[in-house]
């Protein structure tokens, strides 16, 4: 037996025995007379919790407070020598548990769902060889989306469906549950077992980055859209079929000063001009009633709303006045990413500051507790248990402070029914992904959510004898529909792909410099050849939305307009060819102009003067006097 084998059976023993003293393991003869020792599913949960509580050292407590990113290796190996070389950092899962004794991951770029649910199986068996066997919770931001806007990451073969904002403008609290079945599937066919989602913001400010994973600016849509998406990731209670949602971002990131995110230094605070700031609660309140197994506030300050202007994390009205009380909330309150280190970008000599904001002047061990302060659970993005370990030591915080919030952590544990059976099946995974049946649900959505703006003369759907120019669409497969043509002169009719505009912002922070900041409308040449073409050739404008576009020139010269959020090139000209029909409503007013953006009040929806097209407008190739809202 080697030194490794040796070690590995020691801490085997170890974890073996600290499970029999806790209470929690059981031992019993087998049919075969062997001794079987095993944890006994049939005591409450409560109780269950309890026990683990006792035997946990301070460390592994401090340790379940934190939840950061971790790699995926190619071939699901969880050692660091396995992996290839990334643009980032990468952080590996298995260091952090050693070092920091973590037992919440969440997983960033996979490479796809088999190695993921090897990488799974591969970790959870390391878990279960620590000292107490306290099992992962395996997290995930939104990986079900075409589109690859913000914090939407996408394995080749996970489902492919169009944007939240694609799921609102479909507007269907049966569609959610039907979306949420096939997504819900393959993140326990990998072994995720939290969505770091819905986000339930509201896109009251046109020009906030992250408008494209929320559900529009509607808070009673957006209330009754995440009630149905929560309870169908859920369940009634949370079981070992359930994925626990993450709801983000209390209570309402939309409201952005100037749009500018607060990712970074550059943002200018949450503001509430309309005096708005219970509107932006609606949504959270559906969440609360449905039993959200946790929430994450955002990292914006609600200027002049508190008595501090502080970060909603480290802001104690928020946390505990609002959440706590207000609400009488008691699941797991994680904060956002990032809140209390300083982290040096790779390769740029650019450090990007801990989203401290109002509290800059505290130290890292200092921000630490004023976030525990306000009734936070787990620093979201951070490992740095140490600083749990060292206030406690001192005495800046209690023992049973630490235990309220890890009891709150271990009990979603428990009722997920991870310390039953954390493991799932990479066979089954490999037969679940990319089928055509799943290829097509994605694809059907993606073409449903879109929204037709205008169709002049009902030149739309069009017919297979056109012969049309393509721009920023593969000819390929328009080839498929239409005969195509070289040049727009020669064509019946173009066809052409825009997205929403956006300039960067003026930092020297690379992630910063890639979020969709900045004015709504086309400008300078740009616009130039696009109402060259335009002017030219009878045009339907498909324009992606991730923002609300200004877009009046392109739409009075447009033959026809198309909105989608999230879809391919054959979703698109499924839409225009009438293989599909466009079913979607606007979630947000799309403004008549840059002016109106800069004079709206960011708290306040349907705020924008004579919009171009208001909320909840999209045209049907055939008449349809229902109404999407009622």
């Amino acid at each position: 037996m080697t030194m490794a084998d040796e070690g590995k059976q020691i801490m085997q023993q170890q974890s073996t025995l600290a499970k029999e003293e806790s209470g929690l393991l059981y031992r019993d003869l087998n049919k075969n007379g062997k001794l079987d020792i095993y944890e006994d599913p049939r005591q409450p949960v409560e109780a269950r919790v309890e026990d683990l509580l006792r035997q946990m050292t301070l460390e592994e407590k401090a340790g379940s407070l934190f939840i950061q990113g971790s790699a995926v290796g190619e071939n699901g190996s969880i050692d660091e020598g396995n992996f290839d070389e990334i643009d980032v950092p990468p952080m590996f899962a298995k260091r952090m548990m050693i070092e920091n004794w973590m037992n919440h991951f969440n997983i960033w770029a996979i490479p796809n769902s088999q190695a993921t649910a090897l990488w799974t199986n591969n970790i959870q068996r390391f878990a279960e060889e620590t000292r107490l066997g306290i099992p992962l919770t395996i997290a995930s931001d939104p990986r079900n989306h075409f589109s690859n806007y913000i914090f939407d990451l996408q394995p080749a073969d996970f489902t492919q469906f169009c944007s939240a904002l694609g799921l609102a403008a479909i507007g269907s609290e049966e569609y959610i549950r039907e979306y949420v079945e096939v997504v819900k599937r393959e993140y326990l066919a990998v072994g995720i077992r939290m969505s770091l989602h819905p986000q339930i913001d509201l896109a009251t400010e046109p020009r906030w980055p992250r408008i494209s994973g929320t559900f529009g600016e509607d808070a009673y849509l957006s209330a009754r859209l995440a009630r149905a998406y929560i309870q169908a990731f859920q369940g009634e209670t949370l079981g070992p079929d359930s994925v626990a949602c993450m709801t983000k971002h209390f209570p309402g990131g939309g409201p952005q000063n100037e749009g500018l995110d607060s990712h970074f230094a550059l943002h200018k605070g949450q503001i509430y001009p309309g005096d708005n700031f219970d509107y932006h609660l609606i949504p959270f309140e559906a969440a609360f009633d449905v039993n959200t197994a946790a929430i994450m506030p955002y990292y914006g300050v609600p200027m002049d709303q508190t008595d501090e202007n502080v970060a909603m994390s480290f802001n104690r009205q928020i946390i505990t006045g609002l959440a706590r009380e207000r609400y009488q909330y008691d699941g797991v309150i994680c904060t956002d990413w990032g809140l209390i280190t300083d982290m040096e970008m790779l390769g740029s000599g650019v450090v990007w500051p801990a989203r401290a904001w109002g509290v800059e002047h505290l130290s890292e061990i200092e921000r630490v507790k004023k976030v525990l302060d306000a009734g936070a659970d787990q620093f979201g993005g951070e490992s740095c248990s140490q600083y749990v370990v060292e206030l406690v030591r001192q005495g800046a915080l209690s023992k049973e402070r630490i235990d309220q919030s890890v009891r709150r952590l271990m009990r979603m544990k428990f009722q997920l029914g991870l310390f039953d059976n954390p493991f799932c099946d990479p066979d089954y995974a490999a037969a679940l992904f990319d089928t055509a049946e799943a290829r097509a649900a994605g694809l059907a959505g993606q073409s449903r959510a879109m929204v037709l703006l205008k169709n002049d003369q009902g030149v739309l759907p069009l017919r297979s004898d056109a012969k049309i120019y393509v721009r920023d669409i593969s000819e390929s497969v328009a080839a498929e529909y239409a005969e195509v043509v070289a040049a727009p002169d020669d064509a019946d009719l173009a066809i052409i792909r825009l997205d929403t505009p956006w300039y960067p912002a003026e930092t020297p922070n690379p992630i910063a410099a890639q979020f969709h900041h900045g004015d709504l409308d086309f400008k300078g040449e740009a616009k130039a050849a696009i109402l060259k073409l335009l002017g030219t050739t009878p045009t339907i404008v498909v324009i992606g939305m991730d923002r609300p576009a200004v877009i009046p020139e392109i739409s009075a010269a447009a033959k026809g307009l198309l909105v989608e959020f999230g879809a391919s090139d054959e979703a698109v000209l499924n839409i225009i060819f009438g293989r599909a029909r466009p079913e979607g409503k606007l979630p947000f007013e799309l403004p008549s102009s840059m002016d109106a953006v800069r004079k709206q009040r960011a708290d306040v929806p349907f705020d924008s003067e004579n919009p171009l097209y208001p909320f909840g407008f999209g045209l049907a190739y055939q008449p349809d006097d229902s109404h999407w809202r009622q």
